[in-house]
């Protein structure tokens, strides 16, 4: 969430030191999705701010590169909040027994371990 009075030109700064940090650290970026300002306040005040402007980054890197994000996202003048998650790899469930067809693709579970818990 960014400062919704940033001009552009700072939004844009933000954005590639992000990207540069995420290639610097050996990650992969794959973009960045502007959002904008959501037609709702926030819940609460924000740096007496009642409005943002919202982005969504999507990369993958190691956890170090991911630290140093989150190191500069916190310090950086303009970020108003910040939010890491961890996507999950999609997956499809397997067809029912009794379902035609049958040819899509799905993730298998892994196997349970022989050796016990």
């Amino acid at each position: 969430m960014l400062d919704p009075e940033a001009p552009e030109e700072r939004r844009e700064e933000i954005l590639a030191r992000a990207r540069e940090l995420v290639e610097q650290g050996g990650g992969s970026w794959e973009g960045a999705e502007p959002w904008g300002r959501r037609p709702q306040p926030l819940a609460y005040e924000i740096g007496k701010r009642t409005e943002a402007y919202y982005h969504l980054l999507t990369f993958s890197s190691d956890p170090a590169a991911l630290d140093e994000v989150v190191r500069v996202l916190k310090i950086t003048d303009g970020v108003m909040r910040h939010m890491a998650t961890l996507r999950p790899k999609p997956h499809r469930r397997r067809p029912a027994s009794g379902d035609a067809g049958g040819t899509e693709e799905y993730a298998a579970a892994p196997a349970a371990s022989e050796e016990g818990a």
